[in-house]
C-alpha cells in the first residue's frame, strides 16, 4: 500500500492561475496542469533561489521530495512553453500557511505581529509583559 502524500506548505497563493499563449483561442489550445505545490517550488527555488534543502525546508519536506516537486514542475512548464499550451494552476497536496502570527498582552492588551520560523516572543513588545497569546490572523 502506498503511503498518503503528505501536505506541502505554501506560502504564496496568487490570484492568477491560468497562462497561455497569445493569439491562440482557448478553445484550440491543449492544457497541462501544475498543482499549486509545484508553483510553489518554482517560487522558492528558481525565482527566489533557494537551494533545494532550504526550500523544502520552508515547504515541510524533504530535500530529496523537494527535488522531485520541482522537476515535474519543470517537465510541465517546459511542456507548455515548447509545444504552445495553456497552463492551469490547480490542485495538488497542500496547506496554505500564514507569513505571520498575531499576539495580544493579557497585561496591556496591546495586539502585535511576529514572522513565522522565529520561535515564542520572549515577551510583549509594547511592556514586555510574558502573559499573552496567539490570535487568529485577519485573512
Amino acid at each position: 500500500m502506498v503511503r498518503p502524500k503528505k501536505d506541502r506548505l505554501v506560502a504564496f497563493n496568487p490570484k492568477i492561475n491560468y497562462f497561455k499563449p497569445r493569439g491562440i483561442p482557448v478553445l484550440d489550445l491543449d492544457e497541462v496542469c501544475l498543482t499549486v505545490d509545484e508553483r510553489e517550488a518554482i517560487r522558492l527555488a528558481d525565482l527566489l533561489g533557494l537551494s533545494h534543502a532550504d526550500a523544502g525546508e520552508r515547504m515541510g519536506v524533504s530535500r530529496a521530495t523537494f527535488g522531485r516537486i520541482i522537476q515535474r514542475a519543470r517537465k510541465v512548464i517546459a511542456d507548455a512553453i515548447i509545444n504552445g499550451k495553456a497552463v492551469s494552476v490547480e490542485g495538488g497536496n497542500y496547506q496554505l500557511i500564514e507569513k505571520t502570527r498575531t499576539f495580544v498582552c493579557h497585561r496591556c492588551n496591546h495586539m502585535w505581529e511576529e514572522p513565522f520560523g522565529t520561535g515564542r516572543p520572549e515577551g510583549c513588545s509594547a511592556c514586555g509583559g510574558d502573559e499573552y497569546h496567539r490570535a487568529r490572523n485577519n485573512q
